[in-house]
């Protein structure tokens, strides 16, 4: 087994053992007690999870797919989904995108860009929520801790944001100063050509995407919105369902540190770091036999099933060939 393989069953295992070992003997009582409507309810938000998202792909795509059904689109998200939550740090899920409508025709630089602007939308979507969730946390006097806990991230996404503008703005400075670096790094000098065209390809595809029409865009924006609502709705109808009443906003704050969190743990799907942090941020207000079962049901519906679901939709698009070279870490050549 190569290493992606190792990781992966690392993180299965870890998603499941971390909560089995918190939870303590209260925690087959709860789970067997929780209903099976709201978890039929949380798979179905995740259908429209990716459906909404494929309806983002064809609108940003814009014709550039040819024929490019709604069935087919949310079938490639569903396995770039799959690829996504399999390999560390969701290499995966680019390159699947990149393979799969490359198979349709769009060139990787015109795929890329998509996959940024879908990036950007992320972020604005995530830093008007936490500046919404700001001004509810000051107007209802509510836990001093969400604030602080907000502070961070919104300082890093502004970061982020910023830096996003000012390359857009001076990216033939950014292009000269990066050439420069690589000559010191004494790369060669067709590989620092080779590397300049395709950052320039990048941004004139980029460019052309956001040309789109507003209503394109603004439609994009919606979706994506409509998405991690759903999304990030799971845990709080998860702590419903076993008796919590928490405030949405904290459910949400706690699934957004929690996965960023996983992020560092370096396994498929944040495994191990996102089930931690999720505990340490629960168990104080609800219990830790409530709070490990309530991490087990979210990461099976928002991890499992994206595995368990997407399996077969990857196979079927994509096939073993691709699920090697992106098990292996390899992408395609354009």
């Amino acid at each position: 087994m190569n290493r992606t393989l190792w990781l992966l069953l690392a993180g299965l295992i870890a998603v499941l053992a971390i909560p089995l070992t918190l939870g303590g003997t209260d925690l087959l009582h709860l789970l067997s007690g929780f209903p099976l409507s709201l978890l039929a309810l949380m798979l179905g938000m995740v259908l429209l999870c990716w459906v909404a998202n494929g309806a983002k792909l064809r609108l940003l795509l814009a014709g550039r797919a040819g024929r490019l059904g709604q069935t087919r689109a949310t079938g490639i998200v569903i396995a770039s989904e799959f690829a996504f939550s399999a390999t560390p740090g969701g290499s995966g899920g680019p390159l699947t995108l990149i393979a799969l409508l490359n198979r349709h025709g769009v060139r990787p630089a015109q795929t890329t860009a998509i996959f940024a602007i879908d990036q950007i939308i992320d972020l604005l979507f995530f830093l008007g929520a936490m500046m919404s969730m700001m001004i509810y946390i000051i107007s209802r006097s509510l836990d001093a801790r969400l604030g602080w806990l907000l502070a961070l991230p919104m300082s890093i996404l502004v970061v982020l944001l910023v830096t996003v503008l000012l390359m857009g703005r001076y990216h033939r400075q950014v292009l000269l100063l990066s050439g420069r670096l690589l000559g010191r790094l004494r790369v060669r000098p067709r590989m620092r050509r080779a590397i300049a065209r395709r950052i320039l390809t990048f941004k004139q595809a980029f460019t052309e995407t956001l040309r789109l029409p507003w209503w394109a865009l603004a439609g994009a924006f919606l979706l994506g919105l409509v998405h991690w609502l759903l999304r990030y709705s799971v845990l709080y109808i998860t702590l419903y369902g076993l008796g919590q009443h928490l405030d949405w906003v904290w459910t949400f704050l706690v699934q957004m540190l929690s996965m960023a969190a996983g992020q560092l743990t370096l396994l498929p799907g944040g495994a191990g770091g996102a089930e931690l942090s999720a505990s340490a941020l629960l168990s104080p207000i609800v219990g830790q036999s409530t709070a490990a079962a309530a991490i087990l049901i979210w990461r099976a519906v928002t991890y499992y099933f994206y595995l368990i679901a997407g399996a077969p939709v990857f196979m079927l698009l994509a096939g073993k060939p691709l699920l090697k070279r992106i098990m292996s870490g390899r992408s395609e050549q354009a």
